[in-house]
């Protein structure tokens, strides 16, 4: 059995990461800047900063979630689409997902001559969104001690997101973690609509008694 996409991109990303923490002019070339992706047309930053993490903690949460939940993805997407457009259209959903969690703050941001934004972290909560839609009532363990079903967890996710996002003053891009779930789910559905209605049918009949 061969290396799965999920570690390559993992491989990948910490690579590209590794470099950036000792090369500074890399790390603000690779980063989501907005205002010198609509100044400049750099918008090749929307891809390379999923791939470009701030530290080596916030890399490896990154890496060993999307590990974890991105592998059991990649085999639906094979058994969904077929062995290798299923890893091609897995590759192009991670890669859609970390632009379009971008997008809020992109649009918000673009005029901001201080704001930068790296990590994979839209891309990661799109991966387990999608794992959230094809397995609502699976248990997932909240800070790695708490178990909670993984419709739960989403729902608290998107509450948080969206508060932190407007109340919250710090350097997390919470903009891109809750578009990044939606944007997961939102593909999810559109490439395969049954899946929507799997999820419907599972929150009903699979609901803990």
């Amino acid at each position: 059995m061969g290396i799965s996409v999920t570690i390559i991109l993992v491989i990948i990303t910490c690579l590209i990461s590794y470099q950036c923490f000792n090369n500074q002019q890399l790390f603000y070339r690779l980063s989501h800047w907005p205002i010198r992706e609509h100044r400049n047309k750099e918008y090749y930053r929307l891809v390379t900063s999923g791939f470009v993490h701030g530290g080596w903690v916030h890399l490896l949460i990154n890496m060993f979630v999307f590990w974890n939940f991105g592998e059991i993805i990649e085999r639906h997407f094979q058994a969904f689409f077929g062995e290798v457009t299923g890893l091609v259209i897995y590759v192009l959903v991670y890669i859609a997902i970390i632009v379009l969690a971008s997008a809020s703050t992109f649009i918000k941001k673009k005029d901001d001559e201080n704001y930068m934004a790296v990590g994979a972290s839209g891309g990661v909560a799109g991966i387990v969104f999608i794992f959230i839609l094809i397995y609502p009532w699976e248990s997932l363990l909240l800070y790695g001690i708490i178990s909670i079903p993984a419709i739960i967890g989403g729902v608290l996710y998107l509450w948080y997101s969206s508060y932190a996002s407007k109340n919250v003053k710090d350097r997390i891009d919470h903009d891109a973690h809750f578009y990044g779930a939606l944007v997961g789910v939102v593909l999810m559905i559109l490439l395969k609509p049954s899946v929507l209605t799997d999820f419907l049918h599972k929150l009903v009949e699979d609901f803990p008694l």
